[in-house]
C-alpha cells in the first residue's frame, strides 16, 4: 500500500516501456497534481489535490487511520466515500458525478474497491455497501486465485494482497484460495532478491523483487488489512532470515526445495527481504523508471507495517526511527494518504502517532479535511461556552465596557 498504488496501471505500463510519464515521475517524488482552476473539490473529501487518480484511495486511508487511533470521522467524509460506489458494488478512483450511473467508461478497479471496503467497515453503518463491494470483488477473482488491478486484468501481488485484506476486514472469504499464488510468486531464498515477492511474472515467467509487492504480499499472506497491530514477537535468539538460508524454520520453495511455501513462510521470507533491504540505510529506495533514485517514504512505511504484522518489530525499529526523522516533510507535501500511512505504521509498531518525531500526525491528517465528529462537537460546545462567558461579562461588567474587552470566552481548541 503506497500513495502510488493509484497509478498501478500506469506504473505497469511504464515498466514495460522503460520510461515514466511526467505524472508518474511527479508522484514518485512525493507530489500530487494540483486541481485545475475550475475544479471544485467536494467538501467531504480529504486533501486539496486533484482527486482524479486517488480520491477513493486517499479518503479510505484517511478514514482508516482516524478509526485506528480512536477518532470518529466526520459524517460527510464517510458519506462522500459511500457515495462514490457504483450500483454493482465497485469503486473507481474518483467519480466527479457520483449521481450518474456507472457504465463501461467508468474505470473501476479492485484496489479502490478493497480500500473502500476496509474504510466503510471500520466506519460502521454501511453493511449493505460493504456487502455489495465484497460481492463484486469476489466476482473479479481470477482462475489462479489472485486479482488484477482492473476487471479482467492479470493477477498481481499488490491487488491480491489488498483484496485479501478487504475480505478479512469484512469477515468474508474468497471462493478460491489466493495463498498458493502468493507462494508461487515468492522468490527462492538462494536467488537474487530471495524472500521478496514479485509484482507479477514478466513475459518469460521470471519474477523481480518488488518491495511494494512484498509488503502487500506479507499482509496478504497473514490475512491482514491496512490496519494491524504487531504480531507475536519471536523467541530470543530467533534468526530474522529467509527460510532455508541456514537458520530458517521452513523448507518451502523459497529454499529451493521445490516444496510449496506455507502462508507463514511467505510472510516470514517477505519480512526478511524487507528487513535486509533497509538494514543499511533504514529506508527503501524508489526505482521508478525515468526517475532519479531517492528515499521511498511510502514503501518504507508499508514495509514497517508488514514487518510489525509479522511480529518483527525489533528489525523494524530502525526504519521506523528513520521515518520519524525524515518523513514528515514528505507527508506535508503529499497529503492525507501519506499522513495515514505514517499513522498506520506507528499504530502497527505500538508507537504514538501524536508524537511522531515531535509531530502530531493525527492533528495534521484531520486538518486536511472535514473535522472529525468529536472535534466538531467540542468546537460547538466551546462556542456555546464562549457565549455564556460573554453574557456574564456583558451583564456584570457594563460599567467597564469603555475600556475594551479584557476577557475572551473562546478557549483554544485542544489538538486531537
Amino acid at each position: 500500500m503506497t500513495v502510488l498504488r493509484r497509478t498501478a496501471g500506469v506504473l505497469a505500463a511504464t515498466a514495460v516501456i522503460g520510461t515514466a510519464t511526467p505524472a508518474t515521475t511527479a508522484l514518485a517524488a512525493g507530489t500530487s497534481p494540483s486541481p485545475s482552476a475550475s475544479a471544485v473539490l467536494p467538501s467531504g473529501l480529504y486533501g486539496g489535490s486533484d482527486p482524479k487518480f486517488d480520491g477513493v484511495w486517499r479518503q479510505s486511508l484517511a478514514l482508516l487511520a482516524q478509526r485506528a487511533v480512536g477518532v470518529t470521522p466526520a459524517a460527510k467524509a464517510v458519506d462522500w466515500l459511500a457515495g462514490q460506489q457504483c450500483a454493482n458494488g465497485s469503486f473507481a478512483a474518483f467519480r466527479a458525478e457520483p449521481t450518474a450511473a456507472c457504465d463501461a467508461q467508468v474505470p473501476v478497479d479492485t484496489n479502490s474497491t478493497a480500500a473502500a471496503v476496509q474504510a466503510l467497515k471500520a466506519a460502521g453503518g454501511h453493511d449493505d455497501d460493504v456487502a455489495k463491494a465484497v460481492s463484486w470483488l469476489k466476482s473479479q477473482q481470477n482462475k489462479d486465485g489472485g486479482w488484477g488491478y482492473t476487471p479482467g486484468s492479470a493477477s498481481d501481488t499488490n491487488s491480491t494482497g489488498v483484496v485479501i485484506g478487504a475480505l478479512a476486514a469484512a469477515g468474508a472469504s474468497a471462493d478460491r484460495s489466493p495463498y498458493d499464488l502468493l507462494a508461487k510468486w515468492s522468490i527462492p531464498c538462494a536467488e537474487d532478491g530471495g524472500g521478496a515477492l514479485g509484482y507479477q511474472p514478466d513475459k518469460q515467467g521470471k519474477l523481480a523483487a518488488n518491495a511494494d509487492a512484498t509488503a502487500a504480499g506479507v499482509l496478504g499472506a497473514l490475512g491482514k488489512g491496512f490496519v494491524t497491530t504487531a504480531g507475536k514477537a519471536p523467541a530470543e535468539g530467533y534468526a530474522y532470515a529467509c527460510a532455508g538460508s541456514g537458520s530458517g524454520s521452513g523448507s518451502g520453495s523459497g529454499s529451493g526445495s521445490g516444496k510449496a511455501l506455507t502462508r507463514e513462510e511467505v510472510a516470514r521470507n517477505g519480512a526478511a527481504y524487507l528487513g535486509d533491504a533497509m538494514s543499511a540505510t533504514g529506508h527503501l529506495v524508489s526505482t521508478l523508471p525515468g526517475a532519479k533514485p531517492q528515499p521511498d517514504y511510502g514503501n518504507t512505511a508499508d514495509a514497517v507495517v508488514a514487518m510489525a504484522a509479522q511480529g518483527w518489530t525489533k528489525p523494524a525499529k530502525k526504519p521506523y526511527a528513520w521515518l520519524e526523522a525524515h518523513a514528515v516533510p514528505w507527508a506535508q507535501q503529499s497529503g492525507p494518504a501519506a499522513y495515514a500511512e505514517l499513522i498506520l505504521a506507528a499504530h502497527a509498531m505500538g508507537a504514538d502517532p501524536r508524537d511522531f518525531g515531535g509531530t502530531n500526525l493525527v492533528t495534521a491528517l484531520n486538518a486536511t479535511g472535514p473535522a472529525p465528529r468529536a472535534a466538531a462537537a467540542k468546537h460547538t460546545e466551546e462556542k456555546k461556552s464562549g457565549s455564556s462567558v460573554w453574557w456574564i461579562v456583558g451583564t456584570g461588567l457594563v460599567a467597564g465596557i469603555g475600556i475594551g474587552f479584557l476577557l475572551s470566552g473562546r478557549r483554544k481548541q485542544q489538538q486531537l
